[in-house]
């Protein structure tokens, strides 16, 4: 999940087959660290993002526009006075470095052609984007780095412009055989550090890939590898490095569900389990993965009050419960008092005044007991003692039962809602996670209460076999799809024994397949606590046999004679159906 030299390398390639020779029409800088150029080449306008953020450094061709402050920063001034009308000579990558170069050709104010240099460097944060002449001498940059920030290199005007080499790296496009066993497999560190430690814009992803692809276990030491695995690695390294060389790139996300996990230009063999999305350029990809998860990181911060109330309930609520069934458990000495109480009076009559314990046989067990006794204190008196303890124990123990039952109820309905907003897509649905957490008392409704509008909805796959399968994202969905849109022959799913969404396929008075169950149970397994497992049991009978239980949260239900089969948390495969599509079905 790095822009690694490898991906910066196939960005160079879709760049010059793009951008390179067109003409600079417009330059804005919508953000601080931001570039947004326009550039018009083979009647095709183009829009070129490049980003310098500390957070996440980027460079893509894009459709989406991004206005500009009304006034331009003094950076953006400059390179529209300097090349805002310039064409696009070339476009390179030095080596393997996270650097793409452009120099670009200008008429200057005498009407002289001239040329200048722009350089983006995707270094995380450091990276930065650098105005420069030919010969190398900065002329300003989009981030100011004086030497009290950096040691290294000041990037300032009139400085000299030169690539850091803070660590000692070899180059991969040249590294020879005997230089990489040299460098890379006589290092004391795992082989898959040992790789992106030695290698120039090799990134870890890349260093557990060459791992995968040779057999080899990247936690293994480097310096301990045969030399039959050294040389399997080199040459799997080596055919690696041919591609770049050759611009064989495979532009792809590896999605785990709908979310997306990596990306990267080349074949991830590391992930053959989980789905792979091709696209046919670089740009496309890093556009859609960031947007992905951006996607997913802007929902979880609009989700921090609600994930934070659920947490801090679900504490509580569990040292509650701790508290209980250990105040419960002190209770099963009840039934001993109990006995103690009717031995006495059974064979008190024996005892002489003043007794410390009464030596009986306890017709229960038919074996000897020890009773201890007040010696204050009459036999009759001591009986009515052990059963006054026995009935203190009996009520505390009928009211604990039932208030870990309630402790335990409530802290499913807690993860159920925490499972809930790990699952949520968008706004609106933590706005109806949002009301459920109201109407549970959880949250106070500020204001007089009034009716919420709700537009989230379940979500909606098909199977192979083109049955409709629905997914509740939240407990209130969960409620309506099996209560209020299922009908009674309809497939009920669900993870068994742990929080989850309810799943019901349609069967439209159909039989459904085998391979259609094998789905649904997939679905189940992952939108539930034990998303990502490989075995995972999941409980399915038809809808009419499911029964909600009374006085109970929203989604929580009872249901016998089910089935039950184990299977994976992978749906790659299953097809997901647009929300357009789902509203024309009619949930």
């Amino acid at each position: 999940m790095a822009l690694d030299g490898i991906v910066i390398a196939n960005l160079t390639k879709e760049l010059k087959e793009t951008i390179e020779g067109g003409k600079i029409s417009k330059i804005a800088q919508p953000e601080t660290d931001e570039l947004l150029i326009t550039i018009k080449n083979n009647k095709t306008q183009y829009r070129l993002f490049l980003s310098a953020g500390a957070s996440l450094p980027l460079i893509y061709l894009t459709e989406t526009n991004k206005p500009g402050p009304l006034t331009a920063p003094n950076f953006c001034m400059l390179l529209r006075k300097h090349i805002g009308s310039g064409r696009i000579l070339r476009i390179w990558q030095p080596g393997l470095e996270r650097i793409i170069n452009f120099e670009i050709e200008h008429l200057n104010e005498l009407g002289d052609l001239c040329r200048k240099l722009l350089i983006v460097e995707i270094m995380g944060k450091h990276s930065n984007i650098i105005f420069c002449t030919p010969e190398g001498t900065i002329l300003d940059s989009i981030k100011h780095i004086s030497l009290q920030t950096s040691s290294v290199r000041e990037v300032l005007p009139g400085r000299p412009y030169f690539i850091p080499h803070t660590q000692d790296k070899e180059d991969p496009l040249t590294i020879t055989e005997e230089a990489f066993y040299a460098s890379v497999c006589q290092k004391p560190m795992p082989i898959a550090k040992a790789l992106y430690m030695t290698l120039t814009g090799i990134s870890p992803l890349i260093g557990e890939e060459l791992c995968h692809r040779c057999g080899i276990e990247s936690a293994q030491s480097a310096n301990t590898l045969s030399q039959l695995e050294r040389f399997h690695l080199y040459h799997t390294f080596a055919r690696l490095v041919e591609d770049v060389k050759e611009g064989l790139f495979e532009p792809n996300i590896i999605y785990q569900g709908a979310e997306p996990v990596e990306f990267s230009s080349v074949e991830l063999t590391q992930y053959q389990d989980l789905t792979r999305k091709d696209f046919p350029g670089i740009s496309q990809v890093l556009e859609q993965y960031y947007a992905a998860k951006n996607a997913v990181t802007r929902i979880r911060q609009k989700s921090t009050d609600l994930r934070r109330i659920v947490g801090t309930a679900l504490d509580r609520n569990r040292k509650k419960y701790e508290l209980q069934q250990k105040q419960l458990k002190d209770t099963e000495k009840r039934e001993k008092y109990r006995i103690y109480g009717e031995l006495i009076n059974t064979y008190g009559y024996e005892l002489e005044p003043g007794a410390k314990k009464l030596e009986a046989l306890n017709y229960y067990t038919g074996e000897p007991i020890s009773i201890p006794l007040d010696p204050t204190l009459t036999p009759k008196e001591n009986a009515q003692k052990f059963f006054e303890k026995y009935n203190k124990l009996k009520r505390t123990y009928e009211a604990l039962t039932e208030l870990v039952k309630e402790t335990g109820a409530e802290i499913s309905h807690l993860e159920s809602v925490s499972v809930a907003l790990d699952i949520a897509r968008n706004e609106e649905d933590l706005v109806q996670i949002k009301e459920e957490l109201i109407q549970a008392g959880y949250i106070r409704r500020k204001g007089p209460a009034k009716k919420v509008k709700i537009t989230s909805r379940p979500l909606h796959y098909r199977s192979l076999d083109g049955f409709d399968m629905y997914v509740g994202k939240n407990n209130l969905q969960n409620e309506e799809l099996t209560f209020k849109f299922a009908s009674g022959n309809d497939w009920w799913f669900h993870a068994k024994g742990c929080p989850g969404s309810h799943v019901i396929v349609k069967t439209n008075g159909s039989e459904l397949p085998d391979r259609t169950f094998e789905e649904a149970a997939r679905l189940a397994a992952w939108y539930s606590s034990k998303r990502g497992g490989n075995r995972v049991e999941v409980d399915y009978v038809e809808k009419k046999h499911v029964r909600k239980v009374a006085g109970a949260a929203p989604g929580f239900v009872i249901y016998h004679t089910n089935y039950s089969m184990v299977i994976d948390s992978n749906i790659s495969g299953i097809t997901e159906i647009t929300p357009g599509e789902l509203k024309r079905t009619g949930v």
